[in-house]
């Protein structure tokens, strides 16, 4: 008799309009993460700025906490409540240096479903966006940029990294977003979505908050890898590597 088919690892993704509100956010977050586990998801993908979008930047530093704040300890409970593993990207964190430097890192948390903080990715890349008439935005005006590279960790649904991204590097990517107004003067874009290693996008949110739901396929990935085996003609002599202890090599 033919074993059961496997099921693949769901993951959802979620899009929300975040406010200088931190309890109402936090309350629709924990509502998208109960939808979520209740689908069968066992990864949840929360967007840049979940935890609030300030104003301007004077309320975007009061409300900012450390990694061992009160909200973050919240996620951490709600994780492990749902025994879910909660991609939080990004917290506006007050680090160490905040008593000195009166800056805050823009924090990349991966929650496990003990609510153990197995990863946090300090932004190295700050965005700074200046449009004649339009718009402009100077995160490295408040924001420290961070010092390292982390390694991938090793989920059910593979290791957590749109589609030119998905085709180079050969695998999912997962793009949680904000949508609509935040504040006064700040709407956005929204269109939260899955990208597959061909940059085909498997999911994509509509208009408003909510979920996507996608299956990370990881045999088709794998056969991907050795179909056009991208990862062996890489030149790490030339530009370094990062890897994570206890981990496979890519396949």
């Amino acid at each position: 008799m033919a074993d059961p088919p496997t099921l693949k690892p769901l993951v959802a993704v979620g899009q929300v309009t975040s406010t200088p509100d931190k309890e109402l956010n936090f309350a629709i977050c924990a509502g998208l993460v109960r939808e979520a586990t209740h689908r069968g998801a066992c990864l949840v993908f929360l967007p840049e700025g979940f935890d609030y979008i300030g104003s301007n930047t004077a309320q975007t530093l009061s409300l900012a906490e450390g990694l061992d704040g009160d909200l973050m300890g919240r996620y951490a409970e709600l994780a492990k409540e749902y025994g879910v593993w909660l991609s939080l990207g990004g917290f506006h964190e007050r680090g160490q240096d905040w008593p000195t430097t009166q800056r805050i890192y823009n924090c990349h948390v991966l929650l496990d479903p003990a609510g153990n903080i197995v990863a946090a990715y300090r932004k190295t890349h700050l965005c700074d966006v200046e449009l004649e008439g339009r718009v402009t935005m100077k995160e490295s005006s408040f924001t420290n940029p961070g010092t390292e590279i982390v390694a991938p960790i090793s989920t059910p649904a593979g290791k957590v990294l749109l589609r030119a991204r998905a085709i180079e590097s050969q695998c999912y990517v997962v793009a949680a977003a904000q949508t609509g107004k935040n504040h006064e003067h700040r709407t956005s874009y929204g269109h939260a979505l899955v990208v597959d290693p061909w940059g085909a996008v498997v999911a994509q949110c509509h208009e408003g908050t909510g979920l996507c739901y996608a299956e990370i396929d990881l045999n088709y990935l794998h056969r991907i890898r050795q179909e056009i085996p991208v990862h062996s003609h890489r030149r790490p002599d030339l530009y370094g590597t990062v890897a994570a202890t206890g981990l496979a090599p890519v396949p």
